[in-house]
């Protein structure tokens, strides 16, 4: 597997790598821009969210990629360098070779299909770099824009799952979707 440092992971209009120190105020200028946007499925992202917040998530990335326990990557515009969200694999599970792939992207950058292609970048690096046999997106049921974007990566819907996430402190039934490398092929493929 690549270290943490010199890991990226490209298509032809966005980049996908490791958090840095010089992506503290980049994040935390997108987060506070996308408060509105995030904060309803996202605990983390809240109204008095704080630089501090920030500046504690990116150093604490690191020592979770070599922990094994999660793979967060910022998500850049391969042309400008421009900050455009994040993606992550989380509850890496290596009894059962799995974990869960979670995603957002800036309110001035949604709609431009960002989110779909990190999506499936992080994907491909969690099934190929990190050999593990499935990746998992939960959505929210009333998540729709989680849902599209899990449905453009040719993630499977494979049901409700009650009760399954607490946001914002009440409990949501979560739609189940997963990716296995078949998946990947068979889309290549075609």
């Amino acid at each position: 597997m690549t270290s943490y440092q010199s890991t990226q992971i490209a298509d032809d209009t966005i980049l996908i790598r490791p958090f840095r120190d010089e992506d503290i105020h980049p994040l935390y200028e997108a987060v506070r821009e996308s408060i509105t946007e995030l904060s309803r499925w996202l605990p983390w992202c809240h109204a008095n969210y704080r630089i501090e917040e920030t500046t504690e998530f990116i150093r604490s990335r690191e020592a979770a990629w070599q922990n094994d326990t999660d793979y967060g990557f910022g998500v850049f515009e391969t042309g400008t360098g421009k900050f455009l969200g994040g993606v992550g694999l989380s509850q890496i599970n290596r009894t059962y070779q799995m974990g869960n792939l979670g995603y957002w992207v800036r309110t001035s950058s949604a709609g431009r299909g960002v989110t779909p292609r990190s999506a499936r970048l992080a994907a491909r690096f969690a099934l190929e770099e990190l050999k593990l046999q499935r990746v998992e997106i939960l959505a929210a049921v009333g998540n729709r824009a989680s849902q599209r974007v899990a449905e453009k990566v040719g993630a499977i819907r494979e049901g409700t799952l009650r009760r399954r996430l607490l946001v914002n402190n009440q409990p949501q039934d979560a739609i189940l979707y997963s990716l296995v490398s078949e998946d990947f092929k068979s889309k290549d493929e075609g």
